[in-house]
């Protein structure tokens, strides 16, 4: 009988020690910023952990503030394997923002095995925030709120929204009548508001509700 995967409370590592009790040898955690915004691109990141131990708090990114994230952005890079992928806003209108953050994982996750397969691969076994089924030929863990449960996927998370968010801090020179600086893109009433004065820009998501 398949063994259930329960969370214990405040253990990350849970799901981690679980897969490789059950034979994983390489864990990757998965996960993505920018679903919600209306302008930019969606950002995945996939993360395989080689430490356990962090001196910064690894966590679901929106559990920490800038300062943390970028401690924490800074460690995760020196002790992981990691893959990230960028999906324009132009993608997203045309495939949709569902089809576009499968894609960005997808892609994240094939970068990583890239850097990993000169080393041997062994037996992979993904993670991923949410409910998206990964494509990836590794059987997949979709864990809910996965960013604030597993490690591995908190690391992905962090690594994708400060990737996403220094893009948009770039944007917002562009075009800083829009404030990106700010909000990031998200909806926000001053967003909403900036729009209605200027109109879309060419890094906006024609496809969402942007009025």
């Amino acid at each position: 009988m398949k063994e259930k995967l329960l969370l214990k409370p405040n253990k990350l590592f849970y799901y981690e020690r679980k897969l490789k009790k059950l034979g994983a040898e390489i864990i990757i955690g998965i996960d993505e910023a920018g679903r919600g915004p209306l302008a930019g691109p969606v950002v995945a990141a996939a993360v395989a952990l080689k430490k356990n131990n962090f001196q910064n708090r690894i966590d679901d990114s929106k559990k920490l503030n800038p300062s943390q994230r970028e401690k924490a952005y800074s460690e995760i890079i020196a002790h992981s394997d990691f893959g990230i992928s960028i999906v324009s806003e132009q993608v997203i209108d045309r495939v949709n923002i569902r089809n576009a953050t499968r894609l960005a994982m997808e892609e994240a996750v094939a970068k990583l095995v890239e850097k990993i397969k000169p080393r041997g691969l062994g037996k992979v076994h993904l993670m991923v925030d949410g409910d998206m089924e990964i494509r990836a030929g590794f059987p997949c863990l979709a864990i809910v709120k996965g960013d604030g449960k597993s490690k591995s996927i908190a690391a992905a998370s962090i690594l994708a929204k400060v990737t996403r968010d220094r893009i948009m801090d770039i944007y917002d020179k562009a075009f800083p009548q829009y404030g990106f600086l700010q909000h990031k893109g998200y909806p926000t009433a001053m967003h909403r508001n900036r729009i209605r004065q200027f109109g879309l820009s060419v890094i906006h998501r024609a496809s969402f509700n942007c009025d």
